[in-house]
């Protein structure tokens, strides 16, 4: 494929655009964030290992990446290749489980280069003191451990497979999908168990990048704020919306997740990032320096 001048300065600065034969595990891809991250890698020439519970929306979203039309100097042509496989997982599950659902998932493509931990649930948001045990468990199974029994595997995985990775000099990326309410900065009422369980996973990050660092895996944390997508759509018809974020946001506007989250995504894919782990990357135009809760603004 030809590429003009103007495009060729753009892939020379930003290389991480053409990500072409990578293999990418997503969980909680059935919707939302997950769901946006697997369309916009597949079109960049990643194969996409899309996993997920609800297997129906799995099934909708790799038919979509498996039939698309290759955008032009994205990646290269590829003729009627499976770009997309849906894996069943349940990161609520117990360990053998997701351990069997991750032995799957590396099957499809006979590798998985890396894990982008997504899959996480808010819960319900009552008061600490009206906070059930039940409901507290069922956030730090999904958001934390389930986080980390899937990176284990995935992981375990990838450091049998390093000697693949020599020439390229990293045998793997994981990458956490954190929140904001986990950087201690920016608090919601009713947020207990959601906000301790991403302060976790942002240690979980850093301790992981720490141990794993000599088997050539990076481990890093993205903590998004608002952006405008399918789940954040409710949020975006409130009166007053703009008005806040005009006065709260010090970039004065909320991003959409391609290209203010994905392109941070495809770095810390691309082998560019060889030399980056263990960080909290923040990317929510400033919302959380003023420490100040979005919804008490509203």
């Amino acid at each position: 494929m030809e590429i003009s001048c103007p495009q060729a300065a753009t892939f020379e600065l930003e290389p991480w655009r053409d990500l072409n034969g990578m293999i990418v595990m997503v969980t909680g891809a059935s919707s939302g964030l997950g769901w946006e991250l697997c369309m916009n890698l597949a079109k960049s020439g990643c194969r996409i290992i899309a996993s997920a519970r609800r297997t129906d929306r799995l099934k909708v979203l790799c038919d979509k990446i498996n039939n698309m039309d290759v955008q032009e100097n994205e990646g290269e042509a590829r003729n009627h290749q499976v770009l997309a496989v849906a894996v069943e997982l349940d990161v609520s599950a117990d360990g053998p489980t997701i351990k069997e659902s991750v032995g799957k998932a590396w099957e499809v493509f006979g590798r998985i280069d890396v894990l982008i931990n997504n899959a996480g649930i808010t819960g319900p948001i009552p008061n600490p003191l009206d906070l059930s045990e039940e409901d507290w468990d069922k956030v730090f199974k999904t958001n934390i451990k389930g986080s980390w029994l899937v990176a284990k595997y995935v992981c375990l995985q990838m450091r049998a497979f390093n000697h693949y990775f020599v020439l390229v000099n990293q045998a793997g990326s994981v990458i956490n999908i954190s929140s904001i309410t986990g950087l201690q900065r920016t608090y919601s009422h009713g947020s207990l168990a959601y906000a301790s369980s991403k302060s976790s996973l942002n240690t979980l990050t850093k301790v992981m990048a720490m141990e794993l660092g000599k088997n050539k895996i990076r481990v890093n944390s993205i903590c998004p704020g608002l952006f405008n997508s399918e789940i954040t759509a409710g949020l975006m018809q409130k009166k007053g919306i703009e008005k806040v974020v005009s006065k709260v946001f010090p970039l004065r506007e909320i991003g959409t997740i391609d290209p203010a989250l994905t392109s941070l995504v495809r770095y810390l894919i691309h082998g560019s990032s060889y030399y980056v782990t263990g960080n909290i990357f923040i990317v929510d135009a400033g919302y959380s320096l003023l420490g100040v809760p979005l919804y008490s603004s509203l």
